[in-house]
């Protein structure tokens, strides 16, 4: 028996009723089955949803065969009709990241022909793999436009098209989907088959930030973040900043400026220095010491 899946019918919902199917011990932790449930599974980069179950934390939740396990601490009686409780704040952060990764991958897709052939959610960063090569100069106007989709507040709406209907579409895809595929619409940005949990409007991921990108297997692999997570790393990049224009009495905007002086200044002095130390050596009749 397949799981009803509520995160799809409604990805806000952050509590709900359901009835323990089945309960099984493994290696001192449960996992338990319901019959329906508001928790993601582990699924297409993304992390499973994190609570508790009648007070029980969820360390972990994985789908097998359409079936919905919840890996708990303690054990729950089949029968049992039990209430489930999601972190929602993490909930929402994986929503605004993951819409935000769709925005920046249907922009490189439209704009530059790459595909995203890999992506992972993680507590810290979020990643995405091209298979061509985005300059620092091409991820810089991807960011803003992404940050445009932000702006304009547009729709995400998920559908599910017939077979027929899915010839004359265009989507992203990684793979080969059998049976029903879902798709996940930003209508300007991407059109994407996705299983994840998404904001209804793009003006709740609050911002889309690229951090790095470095080449990878042949592409370029580009580490970003949206909405709090990436206002916290902006948060405590500019307290960074300022920490550092005070200690070189210059403004916010030119501590950068102000840092490459420094280096270059300190690699001329070190020139000096090794300049008046050869000096001293030959005054002293002493031979020069190499390093």
């Amino acid at each position: 028996m397949s799981t009803t899946r509520l995160f799809d019918q409604d990805a806000y919902l952050g509590e709900f009723e359901a009835t323990v199917e089945r309960s099984v011990c493994e290696g001192g932790m449960y996992r338990v089955l319901l019959d329906q449930t508001a928790f993601f599974p582990e699924g297409g980069g993304q992390p499973s949803d994190e609570g508790t179950l009648d007070g029980i934390f969820v360390t972990d939740v994985q789908e097998i065969d359409g079936e919905i396990w919840h890996t708990v601490e303690a054990p729950l009686e089949p029968g049992k009709t039990v209430v489930g409780k999601l972190d929602f704040e993490k909930r929402f952060s994986n929503m605004q990241n993951h819409c935000g990764e769709h925005i920046v991958s249907g922009i490189v897709h439209r704009i530059y022909g790459f595909n995203n052939v890999g992506f992972h959610m993680g507590s810290d960063v979020i990643t995405v793999d091209f298979d061509g090569v985005l300059t620092e100069e091409q991820l810089y106007d991807v960011e803003q436009e992404a940050n445009e989709a932000v702006l304009r507040n547009v729709p995400v709406t998920i559908s599910y098209p017939s077979k027929e209907e899915l010839e004359t579409m265009d989507y992203r895809s990684k793979k080969e989907i059998e049976g029903q595929v879902r798709i996940v619409t930003i209508e300007g940005y991407d059109s994407c088959a996705c299983c994840g949990t998404h904001v209804a409007k793009t003006g709740e991921i609050r911002l889309i930030k690229i951090l790095s990108a470095q080449k990878y297997k042949g592409g370029v692999r580009v580490a970003m973040l949206s909405g709090e997570k990436a206002y916290a790393d902006y948060c405590l990049k500019h307290v960074n900043t300022l920490g550092i224009a005070r200690l070189l009495s210059v403004k916010p905007e030119e501590a950068g400026d102000a840092v490459v002086r420094l280096k270059q200044k300190n690699i001329e002095m070190k020139k000096e220095m090794k300049q008046l130390k050869k000096e001293l050596y030959t005054l002293q009749g002493a031979p020069e010491r190499k390093k």
